[in-house]
């Protein structure tokens, strides 16, 4: 077997992640969470361990979460260089083990990277391990000098006495390893951050630059078979039999393997085992869901919103609202794909006695505990590998191509790395919901807003994942959220939610119900304020009263943006807010509709705040990505169903969006000393609504319908 290891992956693997960091005698810190740092010890291992100082004056922090772009490895080096004051030029990041101690409290106590956590789960106990470590580099040169640890101070990763003498963190690295860990530690005010909240290079960029970045889909060594599954054409569609006979005759197929989700073929090489999967011969039973269209889930949909469902929230008696003007409207969305520019895989080598997976993941932990189940292995046998991913969007937590890569592994006694083509993942696994939701509205005369009540119809993410049951509420909490719990003063409120299962796999699609909770209720609070003779800016904020760090975003957005002032003839401006994951997001998008229906989507405005910030620069990329989702979904992004089948494969039917097609976006952040928000899903759900409100400001057309395709042409 070839070597996979750059010599700092190999070096931790052989050291103790808390012990000495290597032959030469480096600092390891472990540190419990969610408690202030404890006492390090020589132990072979111990989890939380975070950062490690060697000899050679470098810090390696320890990243347990998974870098897909969302700039962490950037953000989570900078928490503990700060505390640590180390010199943000000498640290260096590497991806945690599969381990129990790196699991997130934020997301079902699970070692997964999702819901923009990483920041706000992090944020204290990765400073905490800096300013333990800083404390006992100061205690190791108060020991080295025989002076007192108030005669020291650290800057740019060395201690200095006040004589000013000094020495790096890596010559006192020996000596600190033999200090007791503090009990207790103090952490820095924002008034004394040096790193934090400024804009700050990412420590990623280079190696992706020059190649040296490793993603799953890099992975090779000698002996290595790559292989494909041929999936169930149609939604539940079972295997009856299959004949290999001309797979097998295909020139580096090695074996073919029936899996619970399809028939594998393993060859030398991934276009190899194309053409072996290509030659299958196999025979399904389509019966179950052969029948199945988008048209028939939405006239499902429809009927579930006309109907009483199960109650998300209950305000007020929307009933016995006497409404001078009452206001309808429903608004529905597909199904969405991921879309990952990396094509989904996993490599895995199955012993007898071990297993060891190198995959692009966002849940290693629960990939680890996976292995266990389909092997019989114990934990500590089992290695887990964290690459980095080409896009993950919450597609890469979800267990299936990592599921088969290990089965395959075990079956096949070789070690596989499986790929999904884009084919592949598009038309056989999972998708966020379709959508439908139903609003009514009862104004007074004076056009004030006095009722709202709003009937969701939608499949349970919540079930499909398999996290959480919701069958003693009937109400699944991703569906209406955004809605159930909207920051708008509105004295009588009710929101229901009405489960639909056509039977389509589900998964978390980047900012999850947010994202198209926010086009309903965002396009809907625009019909009202309109039907009520009220500017769509001001009405939002005469409901806001209660809600200041929406008031502040929205506030800012728009005056960013001009809102009030005169545009160029044919521009026109549409305004959305949304809250998620701990963070606040308006935008103001201007946009222009030709004669032909053709758009064009000139400036996005953001406003963000996200609480204390680490690195502007990613808030500002993270903001701009997440508007490029969000617009792409809004234009032509679906999932269709004919016969059971996806209708669509890959990019040229499932399109994202074009550089010329991209607007110019501004990102103003709010000061703020409140504690950190997520930012890597926020941008998302005001896009879509900001454009369509701005849209029907230019053309009277409402859209309620996603994706936007042709409804402004003809």
């Amino acid at each position: 077997m070839g070597d996979h290891f750059t010599p700092a992956r190999r070096d931790f693997l052989k050291a103790s992640m808390v012990a000495m960091a290597s032959a030469g005698g480096g600092l390891a810190l472990g540190i419990a969470l969610p408690r202030p740092a404890e006492a390090a010890t020589a132990a072979a291992f111990t989890p939380n361990a975070f950062l490690r100082i060697t000899p050679d004056n470098r810090v390696t922090v320890i990243c347990p979460a998974t870098e897909m772009g969302q700039g962490v490895y950037t953000a989570l080096p900078m928490l503990v260089a700060e505390e640590l004051d180390a010199d943000l030029a000498l640290v260096r990041y590497e991806p945690a083990p599969a381990d129990p101690a790196y699991n997130n409290p934020m997301i079902f106590g699970i070692q997964v990277t999702g819901g923009s956590t990483s920041v706000r789960t992090f944020w204290k106990p990765l400073r905490e391990a800096g300013a333990a470590a800083r404390e006992m580099l100061v205690g190791a040169a108060a020991k080295v000098w025989k002076v007192a640890a108030s005669e020291c101070r650290t800057e740019k990763s060395r201690v200095v006495h006040v004589s000013g003498k000094s020495l790096s963190y890596g010559e006192l690295a020996d000596v600190a390893a033999g200090l007791p860990l503090p009990t207790s530690v103090v952490l820095k005010t924002p008034a004394q951050f040096k790193l934090l909240g400024k804009p700050t290079k990412r420590l990623d960029t280079a190696p992706k630059l020059d190649g040296s970045a490793r993603y799953g889909i890099d992975v090779h060594f000698d002996g290595l078979l790559t292989a494909v599954i041929a999936h169930p054409p149609v939604l539940g569609a079972t295997m009856v039999a299959f004949d290999d006979t001309a797979a097998k005759a295909v020139p580096g197929v090695k074996q073919v393997i029936a899996l619970p989700s399809g028939v594998a073929v393993l060859a030398e090489g991934y276009w190899a085992a194309q053409k072996g999967r290509g030659a299958l011969k196999i025979k399904w039973d389509e019966s179950a869901h052969a029948g199945l269209s988008s048209p028939a889930i939405s006239k499902v949909l429809a009927e579930a919103v006309s109907k009483p469902g199960k109650v998300a929230r209950d305000q007020g008696d929307v009933a016995a609202v006497k409404a001078a003007k009452t206001l309808e409207a429903s608004y529905e969305v597909p199904y969405l794909a991921h879309a990952c520019m990396e094509p989904l895989n996993c490599t895995a080598w199955v012993k007898a006695d071990s297993a060891e997976l190198w995959v692009g993941t966002q849940s290693p932990g629960a990939v680890q505990q996976m292995v266990k189940t389909v092997t019989g292995l114990e934990l500590d046998r089992i290695k887990v590998n964290t690459e980095f991913l080409g896009g993950g969007f919450g597609r890469r937590f979800a267990p299936d191509f990592a599921n088969d890569a290990t089965l395959l592994s075990k079956l096949s006694g070789q070690p596989v790395k499986l790929v999904y083509s884009r084919e592949d993942d598009m038309q056989g696994r999972y998708y966020r919901p379709a959508s439908l939701t139903r609003f009514s509205a009862g104004l007074d005369a004076s056009g004030r807003l006095l009722a709202l009540t709003v009937r969701n119809a939608s499949p349970s993410v919540m079930e499909a994942t398999g996290l959480m049951k919701i069958s003693d509420s009937g109400v699944d909490f991703i569906a209406v959220e955004g809605i159930a719990d909207m920051p708008y003063a509105i004295p009588n409120l009710r929101v229901e939610y009405a489960r639909h299962e056509p039977g389509v796999q589900l998964w978390f699609w980047r900012s999850v119900g947010h994202s198209q909770n926010a086009f309903f209720l965002e396009s809907f609070i625009d019909e009202i304020a309109l039907a009520g003779g009220k500017d769509p800016y001001e009405f939002r904020r005469t409901l806001l009263t209660a809600s200041p760090r929406h008031k502040t975003v929205l506030e800012l957005a728009a005056t960013k943006a001009g809102w009030g002032r005169p545009l160029p003839k044919g521009v026109h401006r549409g305004i959305a807010l949304a809250d998620c994951f701990g963070s606040y997001v308006a935008q103001v998008a201007e946009i222009s509709v030709s004669k032909k229906g053709e758009l064009k989507i000139h400036r996005v405005v953001a406003a963000v705040d996200c609480g204390m910030t680490v690195n502007p620069q990613t808030i500002q990329r993270q903001i701009e990505g997440a508007i490029v989702m969000g617009l792409s979904a809004f234009l032509e992004g679906k999932i269709t169903y004919k016969n059971g089948r996806v209708e669509q494969s890959n990019f040229h039917d499932y399109p994202l969006l074009r550089m010329a097609q991209m607007p110019k976006v501004e990102v103003h952040i709010v000061p703020s000393a409140e504690a950190p928000g997520g930012i890597g899903e926020p941008g998302l759900p005001p896009a879509a609504p900001a454009v369509a409100n701005a849209i029907f400001a230019a053309t009277g057309k409402r859209i309620r319908t996603l994706p936007l395709g042709d409804q402004l042409k003809g």
